[in-house]
């Protein structure tokens, strides 16, 4: 696992996910509810003021880890590198939504937060958002991990007879 694909994952889901967070007030009016990702973080740690700004850095360090951990998982997936993204983002939300319901129930701020279960319009809205995170994270990763795109992966010999014995004897630790 080279450390500098995680890094470079995790600058294309921070980036990811400052753009979701910047388009979530029009997406607010286009799916017409207030469900907003940086209100649950935020107010789960802080009730002041200052809540914008601790949901959005933990929006953002959500969006790094994600990033990091995909650009390590994008080997396996298949297709074109915006659909990897999708695809993955897809099924983190689709996962994860039906948590909505903790959040109704025990987040601390549960009374001024608009309620996720049952809510299909925040639904579809977190299934945008995703998608435009997913799309984001797997163009940007794919970019900035380009050049190790062209090295062939470490593949040592195995003792069930798979590898290549070339590499697996030139292979440099």
């Amino acid at each position: 696992m080279p450390v500098s694909r995680s890094i470079n994952g995790a600058v294309a889901g921070g980036v990811a996910a400052a753009i979701w967070a910047a388009q979530q007030p029009l997406d607010k009016r286009l799916f017409g509810t207030d469900y907003d990702d940086l209100a649950i973080l935020g107010k789960a740690v802080t009730r002041g003021d200052e809540w914008p700004y601790v949901g959005l850095a933990l929006h953002l360090v959500n969006g790094a880890i994600f990033g990091a951990v995909y650009a390590q998982l994008r080997p396996f997936l298949v297709g074109p590198a915006p659909l990897r993204g999708l695809t993955a983002a897809l099924a983190q939300n689709l996962a994860f939504w039906p948590l909505g319901s903790l959040s109704d129930r025990h987040h601390p701020a549960s009374k001024e937060l608009v309620p996720l279960s049952g809510n299909r319009r925040a639904l579809a809205q977190a299934t945008w958002r995703h998608a435009l995170f997913g799309v984001v994270v797997g163009v940007l990763e794919h970019r900035l991990n380009a050049q190790r795109e062209a090295e062939p992966p470490f593949v040592p010999v195995s003792s069930n007879g798979h590898g290549n014995i070339e590499r697996a004897a030139t292979a440099t630790a």
